[in-house]
């Protein structure tokens, strides 16, 4: 079996030629640039583990794929830390005055080291009696789009992708950052507010770990579409199960936990890498900058 293996750097950083050097020495050919300076693919046959060492001390991100893997036809993202650079939950708590607390168990949780549900509901009920108006200050002050976001869901839905925002987090939140970042479907757990105070619950079942697969499993279903067309792209534990699930699983600036699980990573670069990796060139991207 032939893999492609994609090379990705910062525009114009000298590791990408240094990488392509590297990979030579293990046999694999250069094949084409996917944008000058800052994405090759190179063709060949190895082994994960000769790839990384390879590049080992260079900035650049790598992914190795079947030459015949199926064209992506499902974008599904996790929101926290993958498609907005903030954890949501962790932002809101600060703005009601305990941050720190929350912060702690958040870290924890998407290490792995605390059972999701539990501690989102531990979180959740810091919030009793707090204005929902807070979630609107939250939403305006402190979220951010990390960079590459509108291009790679404006590329993917140009080229036929169905792009779907999910989340363990709030729907307050995956609603607009969907809107904002051009997802066409989004999913996440439901605050529950009285009076315009928040009660320090949310709605049952929660949203979890195996929830983002089995959105996964559902839209393929919906839409006839198998695992293998779908690329799936996480940060934390949370994010395990989609990401193993789907045909190309993309750990981004990751915890230790889900990136050991991933297909690829992204470490160095953007979220237009993800384009990259499934072959495009620069040329073929869609929308602005971000």
């Amino acid at each position: 079996m032939t893999f492609a293996l994609t090379l990705v750097s910062r525009p114009d950083d000298p590791a990408l030629g240094e990488a392509r050097a590297r990979i030579e020495e293990l046999s694999f050919r250069y094949m084409a640039s996917l944008s000058p300076g800052e994405a090759l693919v190179m063709r060949g046959m190895g082994e994960n583990s000769q790839i990384e060492d390879a590049l080992e001390g260079l900035a650049v991100d790598w992914c190795m794929r079947d030459e015949a893997a199926l064209r992506i036809r499902l974008l599904i993202c996790d929101m926290d830390s993958t498609i907005v650079a903030e954890e949501t939950l962790d932002e809101l708590a600060d703005l009601a005055g305990f941050g720190d607390e929350v912060r702690t168990i958040t870290r924890a949780a998407m290490a792995g080291e605390l059972d999701f549900e539990e501690a989102l509901r531990t979180r959740v009920r810091l919030l009793k009696d707090k204005p929902v108006s807070l979630l609107h200050q939250c939403f305006e002050e402190r979220i951010h789009l990390n960079p590459g976001t509108r291009v790679l869901t404006r590329t993917m839905r140009a080229k036929g992708a169905i792009t779907v925002l999910v989340s363990g987090g709030f729907d307050f939140f995956t609603s607009r950052v969907a809107q904002l970042a051009g997802f066409t479907d989004n999913q996440a757990n439901t605050l529950v507010e009285k009076e315009g105070l928040l009660t320090g619950e949310v709605t049952s079942p929660v949203l979890g770990r195996n929830a983002k697969a089995e959105a996964l499993h559902s839209f393929c279903e919906a839409s006839n579409i198998s695992p293998e067309q779908v690329l799936a792209i996480g940060d934390g534990a949370n994010d395990i199960a989609m990401v193993e699930a789907a045909g190309l699983g993309i750990a981004y600036h990751a915890k230790p936990v889900l990136a050991q699980v991933a297909n690829a990573q992204i470490r160095h670069t953007d979220l237009t890498t993800a384009l990259f990796f499934q072959g495009f060139r620069r040329k073929e991207f869609t929308g602005t900058t971000r």
